[in-house]
């Protein structure tokens, strides 16, 4: 695999060593040992996997948990997103800045989006399907949004219309008014 640094240090895109033919291909999607080697230089543990498929438009995010932070290993299996980490560690020398990516099902690529981050992808083609894995549980109690256009972040989306938003993401906070982490 190769590991591409991105603006923010933590931040990592993922491109898989793809061997393919004309009857298809193969990759090696994890691999614990190289992904501590060469991904977080640490022991990571993933203790849930999720997939979702979404319509074009669509917009998800921006994402976190105040408590049980997740580090999430993204990546797309059908179709493409723009995907987007945005660094919300107070302390961080990074704080507020962004990180956005396309990942299809073309380029393989994969993100990792470390606990301290929001996150949030929106669908370029006609559908996508996303699945990640994400380091900690699902807690919805302690779940939390950015608002997606946020000035202060200043997010280039590669959005021509208004995007399809959850009432939950309609209803996000700027982050200068969020509860972070």
């Amino acid at each position: 695999m190769k590991v591409i640094d991105t603006e923010i240090p933590d931040v990592k895109i993922i491109e898989p060593t793809v061997f393919g033919d004309e009857r298809g291909f193969f990759m090696e999607t994890w691999n614990q040992q190289k992904f501590e080697e060469h991904v977080t230089g640490k022991p990571t543990t993933f203790v849930q996997d999720n997939h979702s498929k979404s319509k074009k438009g669509i917009l998800r995010g921006l994402h976190y948990q105040t408590e049980n932070t997740q580090g999430k290993l993204v990546r797309v299996v059908a179709g493409e997103v723009y995907d987007v980490a945005v660094d919300i560690r107070k302390n961080s020398k990074t704080f507020g800045q962004w990180v956005g990516v396309y990942l299809s099902a073309e380029n393989k690529r994969q993100l990792w989006v470390p606990e301290g981050f929001a996150h949030g992808f929106y669908v370029t083609s006609n559908e996508a399907e996303f699945v990640y894995k994400c380091t900690d549980f699902y807690n919805p109690k302690a779940e939390h949004s950015i608002l997606w256009n946020d000035v202060e972040l200043g997010i280039k989306w590669p959005i021509m219309n208004e995007p399809i938003l959850s009432v939950k993401d309609k209803n996000a906070s700027p982050l200068s008014r969020n509860q972070l982490v």
